[in-house]
């Protein structure tokens, strides 16, 4: 998830005027839709709803029952980990006056870095998937866990910043 449009604009305008040579700054992480304490909260109520089924069914005499209803508590947790851990990954987006870098960290902690130079890029946005980089041949899509609205406004924020960029030192 973008921390917000808001920062985007910010990390574009403001940090430029910062630190003098970082005209762009954002950091995409994917969306979780529970933190800890909902995630605790949600696998207790299920655990709970299971062991009372589970207890109806072995008192009934279907004691095979049983087990599904533990099965079912165990992949609702598999799944929530499994969003979480996909929900790791992050990358950040760093323009400066010589290079776009792009930084990306998948869930494991391996990081892989991309340099583009500003004067050669070109940033598209098609109607469905990621937001491309292109430039020399090379493409690099970014942002596929991002919403439409949100890789639009990242398009635009990031093509200004690039505008920015080619505009000569005198007239920024």
């Amino acid at each position: 998830m973008i921390r917000s449009m808001r920062e985007i604009r910010s990390a574009a305008c403001g940090t430029a005027a910062r630190t003098g040579d970082c005209l762009f700054d954002a950091v995409l992480q994917p969306h979780t839709s529970l933190g800890r304490q909902g995630f605790l909260l949600l696998m207790s109520a299920v655990c709970a709803v299971c062991l009372v089924g589970g207890v109806v069914f072995l008192v009934a005499g279907a004691w095979p029952i049983t087990g599904f209803f533990g099965l079912d508590a165990a992949l609702i947790y598999i799944a929530f980990r499994a969003n979480y851990r996909w929900a790791r990954t992050r990358e950040t987006l760093r323009l400066t006056e010589d290079a776009l870098v792009v930084e990306r960290v998948d869930p494991a902690g391996r990081v892989e870095r991309w340099l583009f130079q500003p004067g050669w890029l070109r940033v598209d946005a098609p109607n469905s998937g990621s937001l491309v980089l292109s430039s020399h041949g090379r493409h690099l899509a970014i942002g596929a866990f991002l919403t439409p609205d949100e890789r639009t406004d990242l398009a635009r924020a990031l093509n200004e910043a690039l505008a920015q960029c080619r505009l000569p030192v005198h007239l920024r």
